[in-house]
């Protein structure tokens, strides 16, 4: 078995895929066009990596027409190696290589869906519409591109997605394509989240407190809205001032943590305008990296006596296992609307946290919300004083109530989203495929016609750049 893919933080589920199948008794072998041994995950150290000729980018643009022909160099390197030696293929985020594999190497694939890259680069997806950015230009450059990756995903043997919300966006945005993907919800390793066994970690010191702590762990973009997160508890912070509240709790605290690179223009503004909203709300802050990292922290005038709020780029596992299963850790606040799953809920619902969420996409798949009796978290609109409210709501829980809340959602952690049920999930869509047995048509022409569109794109950045 062959898995292709793009090693990086969106493809922990490749990773955790390979770990939960091989436990399964399959061999499984990881090809990718981009691994960088220094920021990479621990398992994924002796993965197959071709490097292309092509570069990832051109002058930051054509990043999509690139990942096919980088794709296209790596499947290149399969068929003229070792393409017979698997049983069926595994390919995740581009659909380009497909029709080659099937046609030439004459294998089966199962393809994994995240979300439909056409809706990730022409606009903010909104449930049920599109903003669309981009010029002309743009749009007629990703014409090509989008009808690649419907007709090439159209190929696949067995299609998954990776959330009921997913599947549904994909069925509505591939209208060509008269298959609903299969869902497979992402698992993670369950024995990750348990509470680190000390706090002689430095890394785990720099972020342990006793103060009442809400967490919001994201990567530093803007479409993740961690500015909800800041809005809410600032909001918060006036609302424990008043009569009726007061001792609910004693000087709470924030905890922002997600991937950062400061090389990243998008990471860097992002940090900005989150500091400047806590600045709005006078909110103290500090920024901290883990010592561990060598990334250097931007000069900014903090706090470092007790912040409202505690900023933590690129956190590490070790932090991140810490503050989920921190006794004094309150709820996490997961701020992105219409994420095609979020596997941070999940993260935090394992650990026995509380999760609040915005009401859209992958989230109201993993968090029970209805009834109150079955609660493992709460699904609100995008709205600071909401989320304002849900927050004083989950303060106020009695200790039986949030021990009761705790262990619901350890159990819906367990039981739908560990590793191990996804394995299996995984696995009998990939031994159904494997027992379709070889491709039995090498429609040539057919793949001619892929080429052709591949090579006209390729002519149309050859014309943009000139």
């Amino acid at each position: 078995m062959s898995l292709l893919g793009h090693i990086g933080g969106a493809e922990r589920l490749v990773v955790d895929a390979a770990v939960g199948l091989q436990k399964l008794g399959h061999t499984v072998e990881i090809y990718t066009s981009h691994h960088d041994t220094a920021h990479c995950f621990d398992e994924t150290r002796d993965v197959h990596n071709i490097n292309p000729p092509f570069p990832r980018n051109i002058n930051g643009k054509f990043h999509i027409l690139l990942a096919h022909l980088r794709q296209l160099h790596l499947t290149y390197h399969l068929l003229q190696t070792t393409a017979s030696n698997y049983d069926v293929y595994f390919v995740d985020q581009l659909s380009t290589c497909i029709p080659a594999i099937r046609l030439l190497a004459r294998k089966r694939v199962v393809f994994y869906c995240h979300f439909p890259d056409k809706l990730l680069a022409n606009g903010e997806f909104v449930e049920g519409k599109m903003k669309k950015r981009g010029g002309l230009l743009k749009r007629a450059y990703r014409l090509p591109m989008d009808w690649l990756e419907e007709i090439t995903t159209r190929n696949a043997d067995i299609i998954l997605a990776n959330s009921s919300f997913t599947a549904g966006v994909f069925k509505a945005y591939f209208p060509s394509i008269h298959r609903t993907p299969r869902v497979v919800h992402p698992g993670i390793n369950l024995l990750s989240y348990e509470p680190p066994s000390g706090h002689q970690d430095p890394d785990i010191a720099t972020v342990s407190s006793d103060r009442p702590t809400f967490l919001s762990l994201n990567r530093y973009e803007k479409k993740k809205n961690i500015g909800l997160a800041i809005d809410a508890f600032a909001l918060l912070k006036q609302i424990l001032t008043r009569p009726q509240h007061e001792g609910l709790l004693r000087n709470p605290r924030l905890v922002v943590g997600g991937g950062y690179d400061p090389r990243v223009e998008e990471n860097m503004m992002t940090l900005v305008s989150l500091i400047d909203r806590a600045k709005a709300a006078s909110l103290s802050y500090t920024i901290i990296t883990p010592p561990s990292s060598n990334i250097t922290i931007p000069p900014f005038n903090t706090t470092t006596l007790n912040p409202d709020i505690l900023f933590v780029l690129s956190f590490t596992s070790t932090q991140r296992a810490a503050l989920l299963s921190a006794a004094s850790t309150r709820a996490l606040l997961y701020t992105p609307a219409n994420e095609h799953f979020g596997i941070v809920p999940v993260e935090a619902m394992s650990c026995g946290l509380a999760v609040l969420a915005c009401n859209s996409g992958g989230p109201t798949e993993s968090i029970v919300d209805d009834p109150p009796s079955q609660r493992t978290g709460w699904l609100r609109a995008p709205d600071a004083a909401g989320w304002a409210a849900a927050l004083v709501e989950i303060a106020s829980l009695s200790p039986s109530e949030t021990s009761a809340l705790a262990e619901r959602a350890r159990t819906r952690a367990r039981d739908h989203f560990g590793m191990e049920a996804m394995a299996l999930k995984l696995d009998q869509a990939l031994v159904e495929a494997a027992g379709m047995g070889k491709v039995a048509t090498p429609a040539f022409l057919w793949f001619g016609s892929f080429i052709l569109v591949t090579l006209f794109a390729y002519f149309m950045a050859i014309v943009y750049t000139s």
